[in-house]
């Protein structure tokens, strides 16, 4: 990106109305991202840098704890390149395992506890995922379990919930919540966190280059299958100092930040975590987005940073206890995973005087391409202004390969330090969506005369449903496993607190009789939660194109004219 410090407006126009103290052609850096933890540890060392429901952790902990387990995983045969799966809720472990694959060496491997068995295995198999990292809870290990007896996967580590509780939670989680406590083998494929870490923290420094890949971010894209996003240190540690840039007034070593996006969803990984760290800010984690919960966090703990999604925020406005809490302490919120709401930023934003802003971009940008400016004009319905050294073009929908004229609609496309070199294992996939160097998103849009970009149409399949990609073929599999079925097709229907929710349309077998609540049922060890339809809707036929493959656009026109018509 040589250069970019002379280009002018004309050549960009978001370069006019850029936020003010904000360079977009400032320098960035490019090093490996385990060097953010090093740099925050040798500047605040007895700085909070982790709070879990009330035990805390200082960033001296927070090193010690990352050099001892990647200590233990080299032991365990740990090198360079090899692929570590995280399992986890959002803990301490999530971030100390982080940071201590990249220090071994190794490739993260975020996996959804969402996930069910066979979407694990898939993502095991396809990633050569040798080591697991998980908990010993109910709800996580039995999955894990059954994948490792199907793969190649050779190891589970597996930490203890008690462990990581604060006094007195800790005496009293095995008593009141003995159900959701999972029992693990002892034997030589399992290792417990604790025996993970008892060393003295010597582990052997890998000569890891920022170009080495880091994290494989598994992604479903146009078709529906799970591909992994190799997303290398230089294009995260690239992200997360581009969205710090964002925050120009931020305090570094004194700053909170809420963290109750799932770690395991790329957007928590860079912006709740990456870029927390990188400004050496004290995480205050929550295992879940849980509305009362959040809200008494934000009171006690006077976060002042709160990434979310949409859904969070609506929540927020709606509680009817808003008023029994203080939430002066956030300033700033970035909203990405699906669009914002109007109405729910405004709300929000006069409920709490915090800044609420929407942000943009993909799994395969690190995430964040664009953002609204925190300070300067936000404009409705558009995803703002390219963050530092991005650039954004549209192109056209015919040929990829040609932009089009300023402010006509064109396929959005990317490039930037952010941007993934590609997919693993996946060439086919990788050059069709890099093109000429710049990532084609699948997303319609234009660019007004002042830089801002506006999404006006998907050219994906893909449902965005409470900031979690929902995959339309994933649930018509799942659908076409009930044997009355003959022809399933899945689309996003309009939700008011999801943003999008998955609809069913089903065509049954000759004689087949199942109802819609039969089929919920069906699918509910089949499904995770946030790809479980809301409406199944039987027909005699559904609509097919000319050659005959079963054919969405029909529906989704139905499904908004239905919504017109519903319309006040």
């Amino acid at each position: 990106m040589a250069g970019t410090a002379t280009r002018s407006p004309a050549e960009h126009p978001w370069l006019a109305k850029y936020p003010e103290g904000i360079d977009w052609a400032a320098p960035i850096p490019k090093m490996p991202l385990h060097h953010a933890l090093d740099a925050a540890v040798a500047s605040y060392p007895y700085s909070p840098a982790l709070d879990f429901l009330g035990k805390r952790y200082s960033y001296d902990d927070l090193d010690d704890l990352a050099a001892r387990a990647a200590a233990g995983l080299q032991r365990l045969g740990v090198e360079k390149g090899t692929r570590v799966g995280l399992f986890l809720p959002n803990s301490p472990c999530s971030v100390v395992m982080f940071y201590a694959v990249l220090r071994a060496g190794g490739i993260v491997v975020n996996y959804s506890p969402l996930y069910v068995e066979r979407e694990l295995v898939h993502q095991v198999e396809d990633s050569g995922t040798t080591v697991m990292v998980t908990m010993d809870l109910e709800a996580l290990y039995p999955k894990m379990a059954k994948v490792l007896e199907k793969t190649a996967l050779e190891k589970i580590i597996v930490g203890r919930m008690v462990d990581i509780l604060p006094f007195p939670k800790n005496k009293l989680f095995p008593l009141v919540k003995r159900k959701d406590v999972a029992a693990v083998p002892r034997d030589g494929r399992h290792v417990r966190f604790a025996d993970l870490i008892a060393n003295d923290g010597e582990y052997t420094p890998v000569d890891v280059l920022p170009d080495d890949v880091a994290v494989l971010q598994y992604t479903g894209g146009t078709t529906g299958v799970p591909k992994g996003a190799m997303l290398t240190h230089a294009n995260l540690y690239a992200n997360a100092s581009q969205c710090l840039q964002w925050f120009p007034g931020v305090v570094h070593g004194g700053e909170r930040m809420l963290v109750v996006l799932p770690l395991f969803h790329v957007f928590a990984m860079s912006v709740a975590m990456n870029m927390a760290v990188l400004m050496a800010a004290e995480m205050v984690l929550l295992p879940r987005f849980d509305l009362a919960q959040v809200l008494e966090t934000i009171h006690k703990k006077k976060p002042s940073l709160f990434p979310g999604v949409p859904t969070m925020y609506t929540a927020i406005n709606n509680s009817k206890d808003l008023k029994k809490y203080d939430l002066s302490s956030i300033k700033y919120c970035i909203s990405g995973g699906a669009a914002l709401p109007v109405e729910v930023k405004k709300t929000f934003e006069e409920l709490t005087g915090c800044l609420l802003v929407e942000g943009y971009g993909l799994t395969e940008t690190s995430p964040v391409a664009t953002c609204n400016p925190l300070h300067g004009v936000n404009k409705p319905g558009s995803i703002g202004l390219p963050v530092p050294q991005t650039l954004i073009e549209f192109r056209s929908l015919e040929d990829p390969t040609k932009p089009v004229p300023h402010g006509e609609k064109g396929e959005i496309c990317i490039s930037g330090p952010q941007v993934m070199p590609g997919y693993w294992k996946n060439p086919e996939a990788t050059a069709e969506v890099l093109t000429d160097g710049c990532l084609r998103t699948g997303d319609v849009g234009y660019m007004d005369d002042d830089g801002y970009t506006f999404i006006v149409d998907r050219i994906k399949d893909l449902i965005l449903s409470g900031g979690f990609n929902v995959y339309p073929r994933n649930i018509e599999e799942a659908v076409y496993e009930h044997p009355a079925v003959a022809e399933a097709i899945c689309i996003g229907i309009p939700d008011d607190y999801r943003g999008e929710c998955p609809k069913v349309f089903v065509k049954l077998k000759e004689g087949g009789a199942v109802n819609g609540d039969e089929m919920l049922d069906f699918l509910k060890d089949k499904l995770s939660k946030v790809e479980m339809p809301r409406e199944v809707e039987f027909r005699a036929e559904l609509p097919k194109t000319l050659v005959g493959k079963l054919s969405k656009k029909e529906l989704v026109e139905e499904e908004r004219k239905k919504r017109e018509v519903r319309s006040p």
